[in-house]
């Protein structure tokens, strides 16, 4: 089982980095034909930093689109922030004074984080235009994520298993080394959860995160007036006419 947890580690850790940074790749050679920022728009390149900050830390479209919806996804995302940081405990000795001081928060950042996927997974049932649009693949991924936060609380709370163990397997990785593992039906159960969310990271709906950053309605200047915006393509097709 050790074996077979550290390959697939190993594998899911390349297909995670190595699929997203394909996906970047394509999303920034892709041709911008028009401007189509969604305004109102900021006009200086200053100012759409500013707009894609807090787009990313404080979701303000969605805040104007929808406040429960709003407060549900960004619940999820900020639990879910303490949470990872929190684990870079098992990455890393000694443990950074940041990461050992937020622990306490980030173990309760897990009921958070439970909170808002529930409450995210339960829109898709009742919110008729919501279920309409969802598809297996969208209930599937919210399940998941709900099982990695449940099964992580679970061994917190119900069912404890050698943390110190789990460290030394995790720092065993990073150096090509395979220690033991727990033998621990719950752990097991947790990391191929994780396993499974990371491989399929960069082809499911979660590439949102970093797609928000090369979306053109969000991170093009709002200039037409002022500047004529012309793709490499069509700048050529018109030279030649």
């Amino acid at each position: 089982m050790n074996l077979v947890f550290a390959l697939l580690f190993y594998a899911a850790t390349l297909i995670l980095v190595g699929g997203l940074a394909y996906r970047i790749y394509e999303y920034a050679r892709i041709p911008a034909p028009l401007k189509i920022p969604t305004t109102p728009a900021p006009t200086t390149t200053g100012g759409v930093a500013f707009r894609m900050f807090r787009e990313v830390l404080f979701f303000e479209s969605l805040f104007k689109s929808n406040l429960w919806i709003w407060a549900l996804g960004w619940l999820f995302h900020g639990a879910l922030a303490l949470v990872l940081l929190r684990h870079l405990r098992y990455f890393t000795e000694p443990v950074n004074f940041i990461i050992a001081f937020i622990q306490p928060f980030g173990m309760y950042a897990g009921f958070a984080m439970a909170a808002g996927l529930a409450g995210l997974w339960a829109r898709r049932f009742l919110v008729e235009r919501i279920r309409y649009i969802s598809t297996p693949s969208d209930h599937l991924m919210l399940a998941l994520l709900l099982g990695i936060a449940v099964t992580g609380l679970a061994m917190k709370f119900l069912m404890h298993t050698d943390v110190v163990a789990v460290k030394t397997f995790f720092l065993g990785l990073m150096v090509f080394e395979i220690h033991p593992l727990p033998a621990h039906p719950g752990l097991y159960l947790h990391l191929a959860m994780v396993v499974r969310q990371m491989i399929v990271f960069p082809v499911n709906k979660l590439r949102h995160a970093p797609g928000v950053f090369v979306s053109p309605t969000r991170h093009q200047v709002d200039n037409p007036r002022e500047t004529r915006h012309l793709a490499p393509w069509a700048a050529k097709f018109e030279a030649k006419n």
